[in-house]
């Protein structure tokens, strides 16, 4: 059975710091890494079982949106979590955990 994943794509490395420190103390999940989607976007990627992972993910959308640019706009932009990943996607996008 696969672990499952959670998402969390903020605007600038400062607040991903953050986010990844939030999520990672908040419940018992695995950072698997960050992936940098274009110009500032940076999405960190947590891995473990459902609930802990619903936690974590729901700390880092905490976390992210009391971050505030100079211009008072959020820095949070986007959050997933997927139960269980297929294996197909798994072998294809591995995302380096073992359960």
């Amino acid at each position: 059975m696969t672990a499952a994943v959670g998402m969390v794509e903020v605007l600038g490395l400062p607040p991903a710091l953050s986010v990844a420190d939030v999520m990672c103390k908040a419940a018992g999940v695995t950072l698997v890494g960050y992936e940098k989607v274009s110009g500032a976007r940076y999405t960190i990627i947590v891995r473990g079982n459902i609930s802990d992972v619903e936690v974590s993910v729901a700390a880092g959308v905490d976390a992210a949106q009391k971050v505030a640019s100079s211009k008072e706009k959020t820095l949070f932009l986007s959050s997933h979590v997927i139960a269980r990943l297929d294996r197909n996607v798994e072998t294809v996008l591995p995302l380096h955990y073992r359960v």
